[in-house]
């Protein structure tokens, strides 16, 4: 049985990293929203309680019932997590005095196994606005800082710990340390979740789910379907069937070029050009979230047409990652959802389709590290995401073919700029957006009244957060030249400097 960690999610914007800080250390984790937290078996080691945006002193705080964990499993609670312990359990949380966020300094450090190997005077990085003022007197004081008493605790004749710090952050310098303590020598994790023991388990799980059913899957170009294809080929073979649409929306020759990439993998895969369907689909349509429902809605309709040439298929491969479900649920209920993923939600009764998700726990960089054990193309590992839209979400507006052009002929541009000047590599994702702006410009000696671009590149490690990404002067200034003097129909061009959070990687 595969052993795991459960963070339950209060909606802090550091509980992705938690996840990520603990699956380095080679354990299983999942997460889940407070209000749909499942009832622990015997896999699960320990519970991670997250921080939040909320107050344990508001009315109608997150304060689910944690009875069927307490004292029975370890538990370690983060931020939010350590004053919700202690409020309910007759402490005191009161308002900060002061704001307490940054770094500060651990000291008055007790002898304790969670912060074990800890310097004196550890640097760890505060986030919150209440403090623990008082703990009840079966808890025991771990660390204070300067200005927080209570900066860590344990609850006496319990596994329970809990820390006022965010461990999970690169600014608490011993972070690492802190997890390691928590998983291995607390939760007694025996740390064997490796790239290598994943492909072996998916794939046996794979045999034993499939059998000898035929299953279709929709193959983009990217990490995510082509890992997912070869992790079910390598259990199923011949009886999977890859299906790689032209939905209209892709970059400027993908279509000739992705197929050229699979023929060394020993994929079936199918070519279908569909892209008048998708700009049928897409006519008008100007809200991003009715562009997805569109293009999802045409891509099941392409789907169960080529599968039903295909003969009795019975599954829909899909290459769904850990982002794509984390985004698509919310501790708030589905209203306050990031985004619908084209991926997440299932498919309509007329498919009669089951779906098999063998990436569905993993991180974008953990499908990476299974690609390589699977032994993939590193050229089709390492290329940038791309959405599943495609460029209909980074088109504001509605969609015309015109428009496609344009920006493929920008995207174009730009990405074969980065891979010229070697900064391809160094980026996590880069693209072009088309926006519904248009700006005065000279050409010569004409006015131009045209479209503008933006230019967006950001570095990350998984996609839930990012950061821009501080492309050199001189090479901007090269391709907005470029972009301008090739493209017809673009004056200006701007570049994004925004990062995840508050804003998205895409613009839609």
């Amino acid at each position: 049985m595969l052993e795991k960690i459960l963070i339950l999610d209060f909606g802090s914007q550091y509980t992705q990293l938690i996840a990520r800080r603990i699956r380095e250390q080679h354990v299983y984790c999942e997460i889940y929203p407070y209000n749909h937290f499942p009832e622990p078996d015997s896999s699960v080691l320990g519970v991670v309680l997250s921080g939040s945006p909320h107050s344990v002193r508001e009315t109608e705080a997150p304060n689910p019932d944690l009875s069927k964990i307490l004292g029975k499993i370890p538990v370690l609670a983060v931020c939010y997590g350590a004053q919700l312990l202690a409020k309910n359990a007759g402490g005191e949380v009161l308002p900060s005095k002061i704001r307490e966020y940054g770094r500060a300094n651990l000291n008055s450090m007790s002898d304790n196994i969670l912060l074990k190997g800890f310097s004196p005077n550890s640097q760890v990085w505060m986030s919150h606005s209440d403090t623990i003022a008082n703990i009840p007197s079966n808890f025991e004081l771990l660390a204070s800082t300067e200005t927080v008493k209570v900066a860590a605790y344990k609850i006496k004749d319990q596994q329970t710990y809990a820390i006022q710090f965010h461990p999970e952050v690169t600014h608490t310098l011993e972070g690492k340390t802190l997890i390691k303590n928590f998983l291995i020598d607390i939760c007694k994790c025996k740390a064997s979740w490796t790239p290598e023991s994943f492909v072996e388990t998916t794939i046996q799980n794979l045999k034993d789910q499939l059998g000898n059913d035929k299953v279709v899957l929709g193959l983009s170009g990217g990490v995510d379907s082509s890992v997912a294809a070869g992790l079910i080929s390598k259990a199923i073979g011949k009886n999977l069937y890859c299906l790689f649409v032209d939905n209209g929306l892709l970059r400027k020759n993908e279509y000739e070029k992705v197929l050229e990439s699979y023929k060394n993998m020993g994929l079936n895969v199918i070519g279908v050009d569909a892209k008048e369907a998708f700009y049928q689909s897409l006519a008008r349509i100007s809200d991003p979230e009715g562009k997805r429902k569109a293009i999802g809605k045409t891509f099941i309709d392409i789907f169960d047409q080529e599968a039903h040439k295909l003969g009795e298929v019975k599954w829909l491969g899909q290459g769904t990652i850990y982002p794509d479900v984390i985004e698509s649920v919310s501790v708030k209920g589905p209203s306050a959802t990031i985004k619908s993923h084209h991926n997440v939600g299932g498919l309509p009764d007329f498919m009669k389709l089951k779906i098999v998700e063998p990436l569905r726990a993993l991180f974008k960089d953990e499908v990476r590290e299974v690609g390589t054990t699977l032994g993939i193309d590193p050229k089709i590992l390492q290329r940038h995401p791309f959405p599943g839209p495609g460029l209909a979400i980074r088109i504001l507006g509605d969609i015309t073919p015109e428009k496609v052009q344009i920006l493929q002929e920008v995207d174009n541009i730009f990405i074969e700029g980065l891979i010229k000047h070697n900064l391809y590599g160094q980026i996590w994702q880069a693209g072009a957006i088309l926006l519904p702006v248009k700006s005065v410009g000279v050409m010569g000696d004409e006015r131009t009244y045209e479209n503008v671009v933006s230019l967006r590149a950001v570095n990350s490690t998984d996609g839930m957060t990012a950061d821009w990404s501080r492309l050199p002067y001189e090479f901007l200034a090269e391709i907005s030249n470029q972009i301008i003097n090739q493209v017809k129909g673009v004056n200006r061009v701007v570049y994004d400097i925004s990062s995840k959070p508050p804003a998205t990687i895409e613009w839609e």
